[in-house]
Order: structure tokens, then sequence, then C-alpha cells
């Protein structure tokens, strides 16, 4: 479905989310209208939003020598993923569905990474019949197995390791991947071996170092220290005979959600250009897979008031997006910025925002000052990184639309699940 609505030739252009005579807009479009045309849960991203974050990054690299592979497990949408192919992204990857999502979008295979710490056989064979750039290895197991199963396929799997260099990212335990206890990587200390065990496979080709320490980081200074230890190790490598093409330095800057200071992808470039030729390796390519901080604050989840509830203790603004369409708050107690569409004037009560999912966990803001009345429609912000990628139907409700607003027009990129489409697959016993 596509739309248009005129727009003051005064307005025209403004960027992202904002409001305009007392309306929510994305980009040229209110966002009352999609909710009134498509109804609510409904998320909304803005392509404008996308390419300014991209340009963050080709504005940082410059002429330099960096492969960006957007890691699209924070959000896989075909329309994101074919704005950032055409904008020249490659993908990181971390199932067989996502190289199926990656390639149907035209993406260069070329400029794909696979990731991820449980690779089946069939996605191997399938990551290496379409040609991928490479795979982030992170166990022995897994070298063998890829070395069986390319040795299978007549072919050489390109390897990067994952190492874990035992560095704390200082964010959420759910999202940090750097330190020892993690299940992701292979531990810094034991890497060479991994290496001298990887070069002795005939099915594999030593390509490159993958290091990934977390997401939603605020402070880069953490990434700094995992490198040091990084050009350590690719020093240790040279001296065995093990030349490397490549630095992974995988993704995790954050985003603002609320008072964050949103690290600048040109200050860790810099950074990191500096040290690879103060320590002779500026030979080696950059690879980074940012996700989060090239979605993260392009989207909006709208929901619509169904009831408030006043109490002693609490009120609560129950709205018809739940747990299940945006799982972050429930997951992690992640905060994100809530906007009604219109706001109304007068006094402010605080509120809890719940869904109806049958969980105290169901949640989406809490002991927010609001002015609120049944069937207003609010935007939580920050919603286009691990929202609709997250969604699921728990107590059998429907998955939300997708749409992604283009200047002045709305494009719906994912029609809303039906009931029948939840029941579809399913049989009783005879």
């Amino acid at each position: 479905m596509t739309a248009a609505f005129p727009v003051p030739p005064e307005l025209a252009g403004h960027p992202f989310f904002q409001y305009r005579n007392n309306v929510l807009y994305a980009e040229d479009v209110p966002l009352d209208h999609l909710a009134e045309k498509l109804g609510t849960p409904l998320y909304v991203y803005s392509r404008a939003a996308l390419k300014a974050a991209w340009e963050t990054y080709r504005s940082a690299i410059g002429q330099r020598p960096v492969q960006v592979c957007y890691g699209m497990k924070a959000n896989s949408n075909l329309a994101v993923l074919k704005e950032f192919a055409r904008l020249g992204a490659g993908f990181d990857i971390v199932s067989g569905g996502e190289l199926k999502r990656a390639l149907a979008v035209g993406a260069d295979p070329a400029r794909i990474v696979f990731s991820g710490v449980g690779k089946q056989a069939w996605e191997m064979r399938a990551a290496l019949a379409a040609g991928v750039m490479g795979f982030n290895v992170e166990s022995e197991a897994e070298l063998q197995r890829l070395s069986d199963v390319a040795q299978d396929m007549g072919l050489r799997a390109r390897v990067s390791l994952r190492v874990n260099p035992d560095v704390d990212a200082q964010t959420h335990p759910y999202i940090s991947t750097g330190l020892k206890e993690n299940k992701f990587g292979i531990p810094i200390g034991a890497a060479l071996d991994a290496y001298r065990s990887a070069r002795l496979l005939p099915g594999l080709e030593i390509t490159g170092l993958d290091c990934h320490i977390g997401s939603q980081l605020t402070d880069i200074s953490p990434y700094f220290d995992a490198l040091e230890k990084l050009l350590d190790l690719v020093d240790d490598l040279d001296g065995i005979g093990i030349r490397l093409s490549h630095l992974d330095l995988g993704g995790g800057l954050g985003i603002r959600y609320r008072d964050e200071v949103q690290p600048s992808p040109k200050a860790l470039l810099d950074h990191v250009f500096q040290r690879l030729q103060a320590r002779g390796q500026g030979h080696l390519q950059l690879v980074l897979e940012p996700g989060r901080s090239l979605v993260g604050n392009a989207g909006v989840l709208l929901t619509t008031v169904q009831y408030l509830k006043h109490g002693e203790a609490r009120n609560f603004a129950i709205v018809d997006a739940a747990m299940n369409d945006l799982l972050r708050p429930a997951l992690y107690d992640a905060w994100h910025g809530l906007r009604p569409l219109r706001p109304r004037a007068g006094d402010t009560l605080e509120y809890d925002v719940v869904g109806p999912v049958c969980e105290s966990a169901d949640w989406l803001a809490r002991q927010r000052a609001l002015a609120l009345e049944q069937g207003d429609v609010l935007a939580l912000e920050s919603a286009g990184a691990y929202g609709m990628t997250m969604a699921g139907n728990y107590n059998t409700r429907p998955r939300a639309a997708e749409v992604m607003v283009d200047g002045g027009h709305y494009h719906v990129v994912r029609q809303r699940e039906t009931l029948d489409d939840l029941l579809r697959g399913e049989s009783t016993l005879p």
C-alpha cells in the first residue's frame, strides 16, 4: 500500500520524527493518519533516518579500507535490507534464514559474513554454495565441521576465528559478549593453538580475526582495550606464518534511548587506523558489523490506549501493544521514549504503560508523566532495532504490521498477521 499527503513547501524535507502543529510526524507523514488507516500496534520506519545513520559510517570511513556489514539481527525486514544493499552495505548474518533474506534482496554474497555459535551443516552448505565472504568461527568443533562440509562440496571455506578478549563492555549482561563467562568466541589465550589447528584442516582458508564484545556500547574505550589484545595476537600469528587479510571488530555502537551520548563511528575508526599503522598492520582491511546504530532510532512503535486504570499504588495505561511486540523492556528492563501523537494540554498523571498479555512482565514504560484519555495513540521511540525481529505470538497475538515512510509517502513493508496465519500449519490428532 502506498499513499501520499500534501506537504506545505516550508515543511517538506524535515527529517525523521517531530511535531508539527501538535501532531507527531514521521518525515512528512502524520503518524495519526497511519494509525487510523492501518491500525495499531504498528511499526513505522523512516527511510531518511536509515540513510542518515549509514552516512555517519560512510563519511567516517572516507577512503580507508573498511567493509560495513549490517548486523541484520537488529531489523531484518526486506525493505530495510534492500535499502542498505542499495547503499553498499554487506551483511552480518547469524542463521540460514538470515542468509535467505539477504540473498532475497540481491545482497552481494562476497560481502556477507556468517557469525554465530551454533551453525548447522545445512547452513554451512547454503552459505558456501552462495559464496559468502567468510565464516566467523567460534569453536574448534565448528572448525572441524566446517572443514568437513567444505571438503564434501569440493570447496574451501574462508574463516576468521572469533576470539573472546575477556573485555568488559560495561553494558547489560544479556548483551555482553566479550567476557570469558560468555558463550561467544574462543578464549584469546587459546586462539593461537586454534589457528594452528585451522591451518591443518584441508577444507579451510584462514583470512581474518574477529571479535565482538557487546551491544549498546556508549563508551568506546572497551573497543580500544580489545583492539590491543587483538593486535598482539595478529603479531603472534605473523610469527608462525599466518598472515591475515582483515580484522573484524564486530558492531555494538550504542544509540540514544534517553540521555546517552551516542558514540561516533569516526572517533572509533580514527583510533583503530592510528593503532593499525603504529603496529605495522596497516595492510589489514577492517570489517564492522553495526546493527542497532543503523536502525535503532529510525523506527517507532505506535500503540493505542485501550483503558486507563487508576489505583492507590499505580496508574496504568493499558495499550494494545505488548511484550510480544516489543520485548526489550521485559527482557532488558529497557527504557524507550514515549510520545503521544497528539499531546493534550492539562495536568498529567504518572502512568505505567502496560500491555494485555497475561504476565506482570508485560510493560512498555514505567512511571511516565502523561495527560491521557482512552483512545489516544502513543509512539514508543527508538524501536527500529530488536523490536519486530524479537516479536512473537504469545497469547495467540498476531504480529504487527511494518511501514516505511519515504518523504510524504508510506509503504506497508509487512502486512499485519491474521488469526488464520497463526493457525496455519497446525493440526489436531485424528
